[in-house]
């Protein structure tokens, strides 16, 4: 199995792979991983990757065009890679997700930074999304590590003693009540033929509310019903 990480930062997650059972796994090459670094698909010159908010609201979000460039650089080299997203407003990742996923070839993890990520590449990308808890942290590494390491200890041959795994288990609190955030977007507001709600440039802030209000609604009823 492969893990390839789409990161800012790298070198927060190499170190997890250099001891105890994944660096073993690593050595006997039943797993391994790659990075990938967004900065490094950006077009313009200062290697800039994050833009304002549609909309208003506080801090930026990395915008569309370097993840997908990056994105469709993986898809070219395998078409079967399994694209993953870490988000805070997601259905919870749990056992037999990380059993289930343990049978892939090779699983991406997009981490977010700042506000997160243009809701259009997750919308385009995406096989599956998944959060590791109602917080939020400052970007998409830990929980990133966090599903690998879940992931990589049930593929066969990880563990020193497969039959550890036999007597697992991990029941989910489903009756919990949250709300999940709305999608967010940034500029540009049209992008590979995909658009920017409009309400989010007319600069109502009370329809923008509104409507992020809905959205947020549908999100939580669709992931968390």
């Amino acid at each position: 199995m492969k893990f390839s990480f789409v990161t800012l930062f790298p070198n927060l997650i190499e170190p997890y792979f250099k001891d105890s059972i994944l660096k073993k796994a690593v050595e006997k090459d039943l797993i391994n991983y790659e990075f990938y670094n967004p900065r490094d698909y950006t077009t313009n010159k200062h290697k800039k990757v994050d833009d304002t908010l549609c909309g208003g609201g506080a801090g930026q979000l990395i915008f569309p065009q370097p993840l997908f460039d990056l994105l469709d650089d993986i898809k070219s080299k395998d078409k079967d890679a399994y694209i993953i997203f870490p988000l805070a407003a997601a259905k919870p990742f749990n056992q037999s997700d990380a059993k289930r996923l343990a049978k892939k070839k090779n699983i991406v993890m997009v981490s977010g930074r700042y506000e997160g990520i243009d809701e259009r590449v997750i919308e385009t990308y995406a096989n599956e999304v998944f959060s590791i808890g109602d917080y939020i942290l400052t970007g998409g590494e830990l929980p990133s590590m966090i599903m690998a390491d879940s992931i990589s200890r049930n593929v066969d041959g990880v563990l020193g003693n497969m039959d550890s795994l036999t007597d697992e288990s991990y029941n989910p609190n489903e009756n919990a009540k949250v709300s999940l955030e709305a999608p967010s977007f940034t500029k540009p507001v049209s992008f590979n033929g995909l658009s920017v709600p409009s309400e989010l440039l007319k600069g109502n802030h009370a329809n923008i509310r509104n409507l992020k209000s809905k959205l947020s609604k549908y999100k939580t009823q669709y992931f968390r019903p």
